[in-house]
């Protein structure tokens, strides 16, 4: 009679209990912010949040950001700026991330490190440059969407193909010989095989991409009017000089991590294949 032999891992429940214990302390803060919406700024101000988990509980701070500021007007001039800078910098780099894979060219890899290698050059070296050419003394197109479009779309860039170029070299290389062998032309190979199986990592790197715009203040608040101001910097722009006003940032801060939240959980399954999928080849 042969022996059945479990070979399923068993469960740690150290491990589990210190998770456990990092995640209630890292929810800590974001669980009292969530009172502290709820609560007048007498009771604020007055005592500590924990001190509020029995109520009273009111809603007038989450009025006060949409009497008080114009919310509605800044969630559209966020989309407006968040879906076209996730859009351009992922199609861009989807070409280049095709031609780095599958096409043979002088200088390819030495390209490619150059790429990867801006990835470590932070944002805000370039600020100062990019002002002055999308500024009056260069394009003067700064404090439209076109400017943040081209700069989200910049920073992006790096990280897109080095991601998508990752993943596509998992991908069965006989498909790409066959659609050769069959006549059919780079672009029609891209659009017709390598595109659509390499959804995963291109859907995973727009959300990544959108989370990211979404929730950026510097790059908005330097290349924007006060006209198209984003929700981010709407909800800055609500505490005064002197540190009034702060109670309404606390639900409006919770009011902008809707839309970030419903797509992030959405498309939590394709972040996940996305981000993993490339990780071990490239």
């Amino acid at each position: 009679m042969s022996k059945v032999v479990d070979t399923e891992q068993k469960r740690s429940w150290v491990s589990i209990i210190v998770m456990t214990l990092l995640c209630i302390v890292w929810l800590i803060p974001t669980f009292g912010q969530l009172v502290t919406s709820f609560r007048n700024i007498d009771l604020i101000n007055g005592s500590g949040w924990w001190t509020g988990l029995l109520g009273p509980f009111t809603a007038e701070n989450y009025a006060g950001v949409f009497t008080k500021t114009d919310m509605g007007t800044s969630f559209i001039n966020s989309f407006a700026v968040a879906v076209p800078a996730t859009i351009i910098p992922i199609t861009l780099a989807a070409f280049a991330a095709y031609a780095f894979t599958f096409l043979d060219f002088k200088g390819r890899d030495f390209l490619f490190v150059t790429i990867v290698a801006v990835m470590v050059v932070p944002a805000q070296v370039a600020l100062q440059p990019m002002l002055d050419m999308l500024g009056p003394r260069g394009i003067n197109i700064s404090g439209q969407y076109v400017s943040v479009w081209l700069l989200h779309a910049g920073f992006g860039m790096p990280l897109a193909v080095y991601t998508l170029r990752n993943y596509m070299t998992t991908l069965p290389r006989s498909i790409i010989e066959s659609a050769k062998v069959d006549g059919a032309s780079h672009f029609q190979t891209f659009w017709k095989l390598v595109f659509p199986m390499s959804m995963p990592a291109i859907a995973g790197f727009a959300i990544l991409q959108f989370l990211w715009v979404w929730n950026d203040l510097l790059i908005a608040m330097m290349f924007l009017k006060s006209q198209n101001a984003t929700v981010i910097v709407s909800l800055a722009g609500i505490m005064g000089t002197q540190g009034q006003g702060w109670e309404l940032l606390t639900a409006g801060a919770f009011i902008s991590m809707l839309v970030p939240m419903a797509i992030f959980f959405g498309m939590q399954r394709f972040f996940v294949r996305g981000m993993t999928s490339g990780a071990v080849k490239g």
